[in-house]
């Protein structure tokens, strides 16, 4: 793949991502970006040998940036400015996150703003191409200035100081790059803060919950759909007119996916007359509005997080034009905290209003369905607690999804002080995402539950699909079982994207953001 500074697409990131454990797609950087890379590190040496302060160049760092270096210990400072800022903590962070972390720490530097030679960002190419892994803890940035400890850790690994996960196991950086033929990487002025003073760590955490929520909402809105169809729901509430006159647009495609998830319905047809229900639940008629504004919330971040991959958010900034550097604040990571908190609200609720659709269908003076889907209620429990599973689920939820942009703690005695905690407000994305797939692990049991009740009649032929699907492995349950087996088999099916294929077969339907 072509790696174009500044142009880097949201499939291309989802690319890079998605490698898996096999050999990742080998990135090569567009030639047309060596010229500004040359003119910006030609910046910098001036810089260095100049007699002028220049913040990160001949000077410390945070606090300590009205201390002088000298030209001789311009390289020292460059690696203690890394080895001192090796401070995380927790478990590594994941091999797709580390993917994208060193694409886009590459293509940020390349596109000259940075003043790094060409070797640093051959080197970062090197080691994403081998398949090597640093190891980066999860914990320990507040988002400014930069996501410092995460990208010092695999800076270090690069200097063949730190450590790489190789099968699970960490690894000596030196001894890893040596048996892949990488040479370790020597820093010179300005480089090491140019390699951890940016939002490449939040940002690629971000992306990774973009990513992984995707093949989980198109399951959601499958689910939904068997669900409507379970109890007997109108397929009224998702008529264009009734979102055209709204206009918003994630609500007008999300009822556009149920309008043809659920053509063809013979249990649709069968109540069509004679059902004395006015109108569905909230959970059920209004999806579009709810589910559509999830879509449009991460849209939106979608959006912002494919700008910042782009972005150069190193500081100083090199501008070879006119030779200036100018100190900024581009590591500010303000743009993906608050991304990442929306998108904690659209995870939570997309959960929400799928817990809300088990608790309807397990009530039988709503969905007119046997008492918690069970044929001999009583004797037996049926959904019951599988139902308290999810509203545990979703209630952690609603707890993590409290917006961590809005807590700041003053850092570098108080130089920096006002951070933006996007680290965190990231990487809490995942168990969230974990959470609302069991949540719809249990729908989808419950609702394919609903069906086998209405049978002879038939649901429509790309929800029987799902339905097909979800019984190759898991059995109507008529009499009570051990369940738990079977909601992570459900849950698998909706993490995994089975049920989203399911969705992308019905043809000309919208796509969620990745062709954004």
């Amino acid at each position: 793949m072509l790696l174009r500074p500044g142009q880097l697409t949201l499939d291309e990131l989802q690319a890079i991502h998605g490698a898996g454990s096999s050999p990742p797609q080998p990135l090569v950087m567009d030639p047309a970006a060596l010229p500004a890379i040359l003119a910006g590190a030609a910046v910098v040496r001036r810089a260095a040998e100049g007699e002028a302060a220049v913040y990160g160049v001949n000077t410390g760092f945070g606090k300590l940036a009205s201390t002088r270096i000298s030209e001789a210990d311009l390289a020292t400072l460059q690696l203690n400015l890394i080895r001192s800022h090796c401070v995380g903590v927790g478990e590594p962070m994941a091999a797709p996150v580390l993917r994208l972390m060193l694409a886009t720490k590459a293509a940020s530097l390349a596109r000259g703003h940075s003043g790094v030679r060409p070797v640093v960002i051959d080197t970062l190419l090197a080691v994403h191409n081998a398949g090597l892994v640093p190891c980066v803890p999860s914990q320990g940035s507040v988002g400014a200035s930069g996501d410092l400890a995460p990208l010092a850790h695999m800076t270090l690994a690069l200097m063949g100081e730190g450590e790489f996960m190789l099968d699970g196991q960490r690894q000596p950086a030196a001894a890893v790059l040596q048996r892949h033929g990488i040479t370790p990487l020597a820093l010179q002025a300005k480089e090491g803060l140019a390699l951890i003073n940016g939002t490449q760590a939040s940002t690629a955490l971000a992306l990774h919950a973009l990513f992984a929520f995707e093949p989980v909402l198109e399951a959601a809105l499958v689910v939904g759909a068997l669900t409507v169809d379970a109890a007997r729901g109108s397929d009224g509430p998702f008529d264009p007119r009734i979102h055209a006159l709204r206009g918003q647009p994630g609500q007008i495609d999300v009822a556009q996916y149920y309008r043809q998830l659920l053509a063809g319905s013979a249990i649709r047809k069968s109540h069509l007359d004679g059902d004395d229900r006015v109108q569905d639940p909230y959970c059920l008629r209004c999806q579009p509005q709810v589910v559509g504004a999830c879509l449009d919330q991460m849209r939106h971040a979608a959006l912002v997080l494919l700008r910042e991959a782009n972005a150069v958010t190193d500081n100083p900034l090199v501008f070879h034009d006119d030779g200036m550097m100018i100190s900024g604040g581009n590591f500010h990571a303000e743009p993906v905290a608050l991304a990442a908190d929306a998108m904690a609200c659209a995870i939570a609720e997309v959960g929400a209003i799928a817990e809300r659709r088990i608790a309807m269908l397990i009530d039988s003076s709503v969905s007119r369905l046997p008492p918690f889907l069970t044929a001999n209620a009583g004797l037996n429990s049926g959904f019951m607690i599988a139902h308290v599973t999810a509203a545990s689920l979703a209630s952690e939820n609603k707890s993590l999804a409290h917006p961590a942009s809005v807590d700041s703690l003053p850092t570098s005695a108080n130089q920096e002080d006002h951070v933006s905690m996007a680290t965190f407000a990231a990487r809490r994305l995942q168990p969230m995402i974990a959470n609302v797939a069991h949540i719809l692990g249990v729908e989808l049991l419950a609702a394919a539950q609903g069906i086998d009740f209405l049978r002879p009649l038939h649901s429509s032929p790309v929800l029987e699909q799902a339905h097909a699907l979800l019984r190759r492995t898991c059995p109507s349950m008529m009499e009570d079982r051990y369940l738990a087996p079977d909601i992570e088999t459900a849950g698998a099916l909706v993490r995994n994207g089975a049920l989203s294929r399911v969705l992308r077969s019905l043809p000309g339907l919208p796509a969620l953001w990745t062709a954004v």
